[in-house]
């Protein structure tokens, strides 16, 4: 008997060399088609506008060597007679092999579509940027989930009891770890409710700042003064949130005085003159203007009006105009603005008369 005849598990010497040869054949005949198809792929997306040819790309780009390696093993296995529990370990590893690969081909599509979609939408629509974003990673985990629990079931264990147990243990570690889940379905809501979206300006609290991240934890806001503030998401959402970005008009309410020496015919007209000069400004909208009060040290004025923009520039740009012109206009008229005064009481100091004798 030569050395080729001679039995070993499942098939001789020249069995196991056959098997072999086939497996390495394929790796390589499987690896050479890979990238061969994957160049072309590439080549011809480049040249069209679609989108779904990438997709393609990359589907085969995340086809993995060691999968390929697994698919042409598990082949050349075919030309050996093993034995059922061989055979059955060779069937499992391919089946978590193909379970594990069609999970990567999953991600890579998710990917796709993400990468597909949320660039348009940080431009157009913030809000569905941040729920695309928090939606891609609930995909991506559900995917991964029902992929291991597919490889339970066809590896022979029983996931009925395995998702009982998991019920059970998952109390156990949701109380464990109630905080950061807290955060987790916090950022969900914020995802879906959208009271605050990227670039927005909003005020939590006494802190104001822009919006520049919205993870599954926390909130990072850039602040006026340039430090990031980092807030977890569901101490966030039990806040007050002032979103400014979502201002359509600004009120504005200011007041100034005059002296008490002004004549009542030019107080009377000054609120019609406060009228002309506030809406001599495009983006403005008058609302009222009134002499509210007699002050401890002035006659007062209150004035009312809507900026038309959440610019907070704006409104300080048209806020300064107002007031150069309405100083310039109560200069003209010979009105003059009141300041704080104070009253010095000066007492004399007594003398022997006024005491009623000499003074020693």
């Amino acid at each position: 008997m030569s050395w080729f005849e001679r039995p070993l598990y499942g098939g001789t010497a020249l069995d196991w060399t056959i098997a072999l040869g086939i497996a390495l054949g394929l790796t390589f005949l499987f690896y050479y088609i890979r990238r061969i198809v994957l160049k072309r792929v590439r080549a011809y997306a480049e040249r069209t506008p679609t989108s779904y040819d990438d997709l393609v790309g990359d589907l085969i780009a995340t086809t993995g060597k060691l999968f390929l390696t697994v698919v042409a093993l598990y082949l050349g296995a075919h030309a050996l007679d093993l034995a059922p529990k061989p055979t059955r370990v060779v069937n499992g590893v391919m089946i978590v092999a193909l379970w594990v690969q069609a999970a990567l081909w999953g991600s890579s599509a998710i990917a796709w579509w993400m990468g597909r979609t949320l660039p348009a939408k940080r431009e157009t629509d913030a809000a569905g940027a941040t729920t695309l974003g928090v939606l891609g990673f609930i995909a991506r985990v559900l995917l991964w989930s029902i992929v291991l629990l597919m490889i339970l079931d066809n590896l022979g264990f029983d996931i009925t009891a395995l998702v009982a147990s998991l019920g059970i243990g998952g109390i156990a570690v949701a109380l464990a770890v109630q905080n950061i889940l807290g955060d987790i379905f916090a950022s969900l809501s914020i995802a879906l409710d959208k009271p605050f979206v990227l670039g927005d300006f909003i005020i939590v609290g006494d802190l104001p700042g822009t919006v520049e991240y919205i993870g599954l934890k926390t909130t990072r806001v850039r602040s006026l003064t340039g430090e990031q503030i980092i807030f977890s998401n569901a101490d966030l959402l039990q806040s007050r949130i002032r979103n400014y970005k979502r201002m359509f008009e600004r009120r504005i309410l200011f007041s100034f005085g005059v002296l008490y020496e002004t004549p009542a015919d030019k107080l009377e007209r000054i609120p019609q003159l406060v009228r002309e000069i506030v809406e001599a400004h495009e983006q403005v909208r008058f609302d009222r203007a009134h002499f509210k009060e007699f002050g401890d040290f002035s006659l007062n004025f209150e004035v009312v009006y809507f900026v038309k923009s959440a610019d907070y520039n704006v409104y300080m740009n048209i806020q300064q105009a107002i007031n150069l012109e309405l100083l310039r206009r109560l200069q003209a008229d010979g009105v003059g603005f009141a300041y704080p005064t104070q009253t010095l009481y000066l007492q004399r100091a007594p003398t022997a008369s006024s005491l009623g004798g000499e003074l020693t």
